[in-house]
This record gives structure tokens, sequence and C-alpha cells, in this order.
């Protein structure tokens, strides 16, 4: 591989120096390009791709849909309701951190069964059938 890139280097150079590469669009004025500084670099390329072909990546429309959850937390009074947001919010974090490749990969079926209990304790049904709410 270190063969073909210093081919690559010496032909980009070669192309320079023949003022191939003052042609092209973008020669003349800086290019203005997205700060990637904390995309990891093995999926900079992908995100740009799907950027370019008008979509967003998975892990920045779970961003969105988190933030949308934080700002309807603040404003939500009943204590059941915030308890089924806060599931949902933890939820999302974990599908987040299995993006990341984050310590924690959770099944599907796993995370839907604790958002449900959660929610169940927060209506004060009991977490699992033959169980006390203080029992589980």
């Amino acid at each position: 591989m270190k063969l073909l890139d210093a081919l690559v280097e010496q032909r980009i150079a070669a192309a320079a120096a023949r003022g191939d590469l003052d042609v092209l669009p973008g020669a003349v004025a800086p290019q203005e390009l997205d700060d990637d500084l904390f995309v990891p670099e093995e999926v900079r390329v992908a995100n740009r791709i799907l950027k370019n072909a008008g979509f967003v990546p998975p892990a920045v429309e779970q961003l969105r849909a988190l933030r949308d959850l934080e700002d309807e937390l603040a404003t939500v009074g009943d204590k059941a309701a915030r308890c089924r947001l806060r599931a949902r919010m933890l939820a999302l974090d974990m599908a987040l951190e299995s993006l990341r490749g984050g310590p924690m990969v959770v099944p599907h079926e796993y995370r839907r069964r604790i958002a449900e209990r959660l929610s169940e304790r927060a209506a004060g049904e009991p977490a699992h059938p033959g169980l006390s709410a203080g029992a589980a």
C-alpha cells in the first residue's frame, strides 16, 4: 500500500508542477470544510457521502431526537409522562453508545422491556406480574 501511496503523491506533485490542478473548482478560493474533528476517521467518508446525498447519519438523527426529548422533558410536569420520556431517552442514549462502539451493547428487546418497566413503575403498576412494587 505504501508503494501505491507514493505513486499517487508523485503524480499529484507532477500535476501541480504542470499547473493541471489550477483549473479545478475551488483552486482559487479556499474550500469550506465542515468540522469533522470529533467524527472518527473510519466514518468520515461515509458521513460525507450521506450528507452529499441529502441524508443525515443515524447518530446525528438520534442526537436530534434526544435533544427534542430533553426539551419536552423540561416542559412536562406529570410524573408518569416524565418517567416515560426518561425511558425513551435512556433507550436513545444506549443506541447512540452502540453506534459509537461503546462498552454497552444491549439488544433492542431488552431495552424495550426496561423502558416498559420504568413506565409501569411511573404509572404505579407492579413492575412484574406477581411481584410487589417494592420487590422489583
